[in-house]
């Protein structure tokens, strides 16, 4: 069994259209390095210039925020979900 990464709508077009993907991971950031070397239309999208998680990009471990886990350091074991939320702005003025 391997973690599951559930891949928004947005990101879907630039990673085969697929809506979750399995990854052999243990961290959030070697996660992330697997999906960006697997797909690097989506680099700029999961991380910022300097390697670190995008700040406008929600990373979650079975519905936990991963910024309260330990960031690109935090554990994902086999069993976990991973969800990838980018940030949506918009609204009226």
């Amino acid at each position: 069994m391997s973690p599951v990464v559930r891949i928004p709508t947005v990101l879907r077009p630039a990673m085969g259209g697929q809506n979750e993907i399995a990854v052999s991971g243990t961290t959030i950031g070697a996660i992330l390095t697997e999906l960006t070397t697997a797909y690097p239309a989506v680099t700029g999208q999961l991380l910022s210039e300097d390697g670190s998680l995008h700040r406008y990009l929600n990373v979650y471990v079975n519905d936990d925020d991963v910024r309260y886990l330990g960031g690109l350091d935090a554990a994902v074991a086999e069993t976990d979900e991973v969800t990838l939320l980018p940030a949506v702005a918009g609204g009226a003025n």
